[in-house]
């Protein structure tokens, strides 16, 4: 099973726990996490899913991207790939500066994987409000046209949190124990 942990670079601290609490647990699972290095949201999942050792696949637009250096390597033919998928599911994809597009494309990765092939089952992300908003809105985009799960936590309050993290994460663990 894999998922996409990704969001807001304005993710909230309370809500960064949340994702690296999710993060661990998924990966103590078996889950894999495919993330973008962003701040915010993309490295709380990345950390919650180091704390345990847990698989991932981290794409960067770039090299040494917010600092980080140990992302899939994409050949340039799969670059041209996501950066074609990507420009179907923008809406100003003529407007986006080469940085934008390359951005842009990585989201396609996180979504579909290195030959934008394979899905994920769900994408769990924050975004302010829960609306499809930043960039974080193209991978929901791709995610809402295959129809993939979304978890947006910004939607869910403490109480339904608890209830989304015990059915996703607690329950798996106990039913796996026994």
């Amino acid at each position: 099973m894999k998922y996409a942990g990704i969001g807001s670079r304005n993710t909230p601290d309370q809500q960064r726990c949340r994702m690296a609490d999710i993060a661990a647990g998924l990966a103590k699972q078996g889950w894999l996490l495919r993330s973008g290095a962003a701040p915010g949201a993309d490295t709380a999942f990345e950390w919650g899913c180091d704390q345990v050792d847990g698989a991932k696949e981290i794409y960067l637009p770039w090299n040494n991207f917010a600092r980080h250096s140990n992302g899939m390597t994409i050949t340039p033919e799969q670059w041209e790939a996501a950066e074609y998928l990507a420009s179907l599911f923008h809406p100003a994809w003529d407007k986006c500066s080469p940085a934008a597009r390359q951005l842009h494309a990585r989201n396609g990765f996180q979504i579909l994987g290195p030959d934008l092939n394979d899905p994920v089952d769900m994408v769990i992300c924050w975004t302010p409000e829960g609306k499809m908003v930043g960039g974080t809105s193209q991978a929901l985009r791709i995610a809402q046209h295959l129809q993939i799960p979304i978890l947006n936590l910004a939607m869910l309050g403490d109480i339904a949190f608890m209830e989304t993290y015990e059915r996703l994460v607690v329950k798996p663990m106990l039913e796996n124990r026994g």
